[in-house]
């Protein structure tokens, strides 16, 4: 059985950074896409970044490019999430996920991950 465990969210302000972690278990990581996803009150979740299983390919939503930075550690089974410049519109609870499916680099749709962290809360001071 596949465990995420999110880890640095917290309070900070507008224009600084955080750094989100995600430690994995329970399958082999370096087979499997890794994402970023999150959910603002009152919204639906959306997607944030996504890295294919040897970390090669990267993706973005608009809103973080250029800002965020997603990686991947395969030798420690951890995903990172780097988030610079933040903005109040970035708050949320921001969920790690692994894809449902091994060596997928480009199908990053909410549906296509089926395991999820707990989740890890980021606010963003204006």
């Amino acid at each position: 059985q596949v465990q995420l465990v999110e880890s640095g969210g917290g309070l900070v302000q507008a224009g600084g950074s955080l750094r989100l972690s995600c430690t994995a278990s329970g399958r082999t990581f370096s087979n499997y896409a890794m994402g970023w996803f999150r959910q603002a009150p009152g919204k639906e979740r959306e997607f944030v970044a996504a890295i294919s299983p040897r970390g090669g390919m990267t993706y973005y939503a608009d809103s973080v490019k250029g800002r965020f930075t997603i990686t991947r550690d395969n030798a420690k089974n951890t995903a990172v999430l780097q988030m610079n410049s933040l903005k109040p519109e970035d708050t949320a609870v921001y969920y790690c996920a692994q894809h449902r499916r091994p060596f997928i680099t480009n199908q990053f749709q909410q549906t296509d991950f089926g395991s999820w962290g707990q989740g890890t809360q980021v606010t963003v001071s204006s």
